[in-house]
């Protein structure tokens, strides 16, 4: 059953304007309830929202009319791209009208000399990288979930390759973005660099669809590497693990990926893509470069990785070796999740400095394993982000009640150990509470730029700050 939360009661959406909308998009505009369903939930355990009526735009110009049409009438706007998001970010937490992106998929320009490109809100990265596939270039931010890059901008998404090529905040150059009152501006521009003005561009990557819709992005291109090599490394603990990751990135080794899998998922990887590596803290790498270089960087890396008791260490240089590789690696929630049927996922994510990054995780294991919860641990480990999927059962108010205490936990000794409650996820509604903790009385100046851009709140209120 779906309920709104209890400090955000529904504004009421009149006929009037559902009337309206529909003389605009005809049957592009969705009542239906299992169509507002669908977008009222994201991938997380928190409780889905529907909103009134769902919007099919197809062009900047739409979504503009679209948002005037719901300013007129008060109504709440929230944007949705694939629902891939993990802190309640689509929900309609008071109601509104939901504008479906998806429709917005033309890859616009491809300027391969400048290497950059320009597409529309709803491509998502395996579809311009497969519009890429013939040029020698590719778009690099890979969060696991085939997201829309819309929505990955608007989230400030990041995942496998950022401790190589960085995250939707160093590889966006420019947006298209509508406001809440119908304007359309143009931040950046296609230039590597300017000292023209406020940053916008940085103000809405990330902003989670709270200032405005983003409808047309330009994003940082890469060249295809020559050679490719993986390697898969099992270490005594997690420590050990942490340890060679530290001292690769302060080695200066320029490695593509470094992702650690604790025992537990790596257990879990096992069964669920049918793979056969030892049950131990693992770290998966990739390397990017000359055929040459791609050996002198894993060879440099298992040298440091034996000062750590490093023992199984297998290669991946095949390509399809490669992508079972890490398509085990993108499947570990659900591989999570298949270690008991039936139960669901609290994903959650912190971010530290990564000479903290040992501390925060053992602390972190340790209060797993005097809790009575399965919760297996993932990260990004080269830049000092990790992830707990908390496997639990939602109706169980005692497992929940855990859950909630190790994850506030968890954040709280992020935040002490001078990291982030979020490295990737983003706040949504789901951790709007630590925002507070980690920002103090900066929340306050996000609240005023808030209320400056939108001070009716109708832009996916209830999100990042409460007003």
């Amino acid at each position: 059953m779906m309920t709104r939360q209890a400090n955000l009661p529904p504004t009421p959406v009149s006929s009037r304007l559902i009337e309206a909308l529909r003389d605009r998009l005809g049957d592009r505009l969705s009542t239906a309830a299992a169509v507002r369903e669908q977008h009222g939930r994201d991938e997380s355990y928190h409780a889905p929202h529907a909103p009134d009526a769902v919007a099919f735009a197809r062009s900047t110009e739409e979504v503009r009319k679209i948002v005037e049409i719901c300013a007129a009438h008060g109504a709440p706007v929230i944007p949705f791209g694939t629902g891939t998001s993990l802190e309640g970010h689509v929900a309609a937490l008071r109601g509104g009208v939901c504008i479906d992106l998806s429709q917005m998929n033309g890859v616009l320009t491809v300027n391969e000399g400048d290497l950059d490109v320009t597409v529309e809100a709803g491509v998502t990265r395996k579809q311009l990288n497969e519009h890429l596939r013939h040029s020698g270039l590719f778009f690099p931010i890979d969060p696991g979930a085939d997201a829309s890059l819309g929505g990955m901008a608007a989230t400030r998404a990041s995942g496998t390759n950022a401790v190589r090529y960085g995250t939707m905040r160093e590889n966006v150059l420019g947006l298209t973005v509508v406001l809440a009152d119908g304007r359309v501006i143009r931040t950046g521009g296609r230039a590597r660099k300017s000292a023209a003005g406020y940053d916008l561009t940085r103000l809405f990557v990330g902003s989670e669809g709270t200032l405005g819709v983003i409808t047309e992005l330009t994003l940082r291109l890469y060249g295809v590497p020559e050679a490719i090599s993986a390697a898969v490394a099992s270490f005594p603990t997690v420590e050990d693990a942490v340890n060679t990751v530290i001292l690769t990135i302060q080695s200066g080794v320029p490695v593509a990926r470094i992702e650690l899998l604790d025992e537990i998922q790596m257990e879990a990887v096992n069964r669920y893509s049918k793979l056969d590596y030892p049950v131990q803290p693992t770290l998966f790498f990739e390397f990017h470069g000359t055929a040459r270089g791609v050996v002198e960087q894993a060879e440099t890396v298992k040298g440091l990785a034996a000062e750590f008791g490093v023992g199984d260490f297998r290669w991946a240089t095949r390509p399809e070796d490669r992508s079972r590789l890490w398509q085990a690696r993108h499947d570990a929630y659900y591989a999570a999740l298949a270690l008991r049927p039936g139960a669901k996922g609290w994903a959650t994510d912190v971010c530290v400095p990564i000479s903290r990054l040992a501390e925060c995780i053992s602390e972190t294991k340790a209060d797993i394993r005097r809790s009575n919860l399965l919760a297996p641990i993932v990260g990004h480990v080269g830049d000092g982000n990790f992830h707990l999927v908390f496997v639990v059962d939602p109706d169980d108010l005692r497992e929940m009640a855990e859950a909630k205490r190790l994850n506030d936990r968890m954040v709280m000794r992020a935040l002490a150990l001078g990291g982030t409650c979020t490295g990737e996820h983003g706040i949504g509604y789901g951790k709007i509470d630590f925002l507070t903790a980690e920002h103090g009385d900066a929340v306050g100046v996000m609240r005023l730029l808030k209320m400056a851009l939108d001070p009716d709140n109708r832009m996916n209120p209830g999100k990042v700050v409460r007003l």
